[in-house]
């Protein structure tokens, strides 16, 4: 049997095993291979997951729940730790923004269905203002810094390269870090069939993603590289990013679960998710016990 994996290039650890023998190696003892599929939006990984395309993917804290109420069978498999640094909210360096109500009736830029509508969803829950009617989310794009700049936009929602640009030139604050609102952590996960046929394949893909962390951590120069290769951007402000991940690779818990369940009833109560969703049916029974 091929093990497929998903990756898509802003998902750092997959994106360093598809470059390194550590998943091949930890699944040779169990018979099996393992191949790659490359992909660039990991916002459909629930929908490629339930098509069969790949077996393993992983993405940010909102395409699984959004996988969820779409009624894809998934089940989290894995976590990062929480990665405070990753993201931040960011608005014009000399704006007049400086609390989250500042926002009202703004445009904010981000990637919709990624992590970064959680932030922003649940800063506007708590301050209690909707993302459903408080303000105009809008896909971010190589024009956000120079719009937040020049007062088009809000506010503009980024990560990696661009959030170290934007700090290192001085063109933007921040107003919210993404560790100020949610914790932020890369999720892994797979189709339910495949974690409860195959848990020993998961728990070796599981060990190979630590691996790809631990070698991230050493080589910051060269995964800086990489990031630059498939994303753009400047390679010294990948590594700047880069360094300001955690690169450790934790178990499913019932705290993660409670983080997912908070994100989960935030995004219904915005209209974001078509339903509601338990997180507590993403995990396989043979992990849970049944």
């Amino acid at each position: 049997m091929t093990v497929t994996i998903g990756v898509h290039a802003n998902n750092p650890t997959l994106t360093y095993l598809s470059r390194l023998d550590h998943a091949q190696r930890a699944l040779e003892p169990l018979g099996e291979t393992v191949a790659f599929h490359h992909y660039t939006n990991g916002v459909t990984t629930g929908t490629l997951l339930s098509e069969g395309v790949f077996d393993f993917g992983g993405t940010g804290s909102t395409p699984p729940l959004s996988a969820q109420a779409d009624g894809h069978d998934i089940v989290y498999t894995a976590v990062s730790a929480p990665r405070p640094d990753h993201g931040a909210l960011l608005v014009a360096a000399d704006g007049p923004v400086h609390d989250i109500t500042g926002l009202k009736g703004g445009t904010v830029h981000l990637g919709i269905g990624s992590w970064q509508t959680h932030l922003l969803a649940k800063a506007l829950h708590t301050a209690g203002l909707s993302y459903a009617t408080d303000l105009t989310p809008a896909p971010a794009g190589p024009d956000s810094a120079r719009l937040l700049a020049d007062g088009t936009i809000t506010g503009w929602i980024t990560q990696g390269a661009d959030l170290a640009a934007a700090l290192r030139t001085g063109s933007a604050r921040v107003l919210l870090r993404s560790g100020d609102v949610i914790t932020d952590r890369s999720v892994f996960f797979a189709r339910r069939d495949f974690a409860e046929r195959r848990p020993e394949v998961v728990a070796a893909l599981v060990t190979a993603l630590q691996q790809a962390d631990d070698w991230g951590a050493a080589h910051p120069r060269e995964a800086a590289l990489i990031a630059a290769d498939g994303l753009g951007g400047d390679t010294g402000d990948w590594e700047t990013a880069l360094r300001a991940l955690p690169w450790h690779i934790e178990p499913v818990t019932e705290v993660f679960l409670a983080e997912q369940q908070e994100a989960a009833d935030i995004l219904h109560g915005a209209g974001f998710l078509p339903r509601p969703v338990t997180t507590a049916h993403a995990v396989a029974r043979t992990a849970a016990g049944r």
